[in-house]
């Protein structure tokens, strides 16, 4: 199986209840570690990259790490540009060939917001690609100050939002954060059934690192079809390097760190897999 549309990822996980990874990638060592962990499980999987990285590792590497590793991939992929404010990154990254982009326009009005997004789905159209909306911004986990439910928009201007702009998947903030959480999240997951039933849209679930896998199966069986995932994989990219170096002090051989972290990032991608129902979902 080629790569695929992000949407018709993420309608086949809508219409069959369960969830799809979504997992930033940082490198080629991940990009490889994460298809190998789908093509494994026969899974469907979406692979982000953040601006940071697109722009640390460069928009044409990145690309072409990208056309390397799924030239023979048997598993249906995507390749999803995460949280860009920046529409020169997002024009950039569609014309080079990303399947879709998450236009963050969240520090703007929603009216600015709404009119900006309205242009980068019609661009996004344009080669094929999907866009993300959000409205509200995600804060860091530690950033948190537990009045975040005063600062969400109403139902009426997120169905406001979904039908005018026409984008394919939309993230609404649900009490979720980016980083660590210290205990399970409180998430308002009523929201997320109130959005699907009147958009009739799948919902993409931000900050999934660290909440329980209760919440998780709740989400997904209320329209929550992707699940994103960063934060697990850094983690277990940076311990697994540590872990090896300290168990292994003097070993300077760097094939051996970067089969260790490998492994390490396989093992999470997996357990994300199964979590999230998709496993065997591939098509």
């Amino acid at each position: 199986m080629p790569v695929v549309p992000t949407k018709q990822i993420l309608d086949r996980a809508f219409a069959g209840g369960y969830g799809v990874a979504a997992i930033n990638v940082i490198n080629d060592l991940s990009m490889e570690a994460v298809l190998a962990a789908a093509e494994e499980l026969h899974a469907p999987v979406i692979l982000q990259t953040s601006v940071k990285h697109v722009k640390m590792t460069g928009l044409d590497a990145m690309y072409a790490m990208w056309l390397a590793y799924t030239k023979d991939v048997r598993v249906p992929v995507a390749l999803h540009l995460d949280h860009c404010p920046e529409r020169d990154v997002i024009s950039a990254c569609l014309a080079k060939g990303w399947n879709s982009v998450l236009f963050d326009a969240s520090k703007l009005s929603v009216e600015e917001n709404q009119r900006q997004c309205i242009e980068v789905v019609a661009e996004a159209r344009r080669y094929g690609a999907d866009v993300e909306g959000e409205i509200e911004g995600f804060k860091r986990t530690e950033e948190m100050t537990g009045d975040e439910a005063q600062h969400v928009q109403s139902l009426e201007t997120v169905v406001e939002f979904v039908r005018t702009t026409g984008v394919d998947v939309f993230a609404p903030a649900i009490g979720n954060a980016h980083g660590t959480y210290k205990t399970a999240p409180t998430l308002d997951a009523q929201r997320v059934s109130d959005i699907v039933a009147a958009t009739g849209k799948p919902v993409a679930l931000h900050g999934g690192t660290g909440m329980s896998a209760e919440q998780f199966s709740d989400l997904i069986g209320r329209g929550c079809a992707k699940v994103n995932i960063s934060t697990a994989l850094k983690i277990a990219f940076m311990k697994s390097g540590f872990e090896f170096m300290t168990e292994h002090p003097g070993d300077y051989d760097p094939p051996k760190l970067f089969a260790a972290q490998r492994t390490a990032v396989m093992e999470m991608a997996r357990y994300h897999i199964r979590l999230f129902g998709s496993e065997g979902k591939a098509w």
